[in-house]
């Protein structure tokens, strides 16, 4: 999973393109005109997250829908990307915050940064479980298995995974191991909860 967003498309339960939006959109508006019938569904490769898709959309308004939402004008710093947003903590919290030097941004901005340094495969296993969740929902809910292999995506068990996706279709069978690909690998299990 890199930076640069990638999408993919199915009809039906076929894989039908994989690359940039536009590209991917091209693919599936001629589909989705052979067959207005037909099924076809666009998911952002990253997020897992599916984009919003009307078939007589030109590209240019699907990759308007697809992007961010510009940040809100109002408190921070716009022309640095400084976005003013509200955060509940706890009364200690606060405290603990207005005691650090540079101020309660700085130190909350310090926390983040050493929070991304410390461990990024735990968060690249967790992206990619909740992407992997998403798509699942999406377009493998109603398979034999589904449920199951919810819990073993999110338990990490491979073995259990694999084998539970197995009779799925293969376009979906494929890109479900993809997208899971990062949450087992060694060293990013999550934390276990009581």
């Amino acid at each position: 999973m890199n930076d640069e967003a990638t999408y993919t498309a199915f009809a039906g339960q076929r894989r039908l393109a994989s690359g940039d939006l536009a590209q991917v959109l091209q693919r599936a508006q001629k589909r989705a005109a052979r067959d207005p019938h037909e099924v076809v569904l666009l998911f952002e490769d990253r997020t897992g997250r599916q984009i919003d898709f009307n078939p007589q959309s030109t590209a240019e308004e699907v990759v308007a829908r697809a992007a961010p939402a510009p940040p809100r004008a109002g408190p921070g710093r716009p022309k640095l990307g400084v976005v003013s947003r509200e955060v509940s903590l706890l009364p200690r919290h606060w405290e603990w915050l207005e005691q650090q030097p540079n101020g309660i941004s700085a130190a909350l901005r310090r926390l983040v940064e050493e929070a991304s340094k410390h461990d990024p495969g735990k968060e690249l296993a967790r992206l990619s479980r909740e992407a992997t969740s998403r798509f699942m929902t999406a377009m493998a809910g109603n398979l034999a298995g589904y449920e199951e292999a919810s819990r073993a995506l999110f338990a990490e068990d491979k073995a259990a995974f694999e084998a539970l996706i197995a009779g799925w279709p293969k376009d979906i069978r494929g890109y479900v191991a993809h997208l899971a690909s990062p949450c087992f690998q060694q060293g990013s299990a999550p934390t276990k909860r009581d």
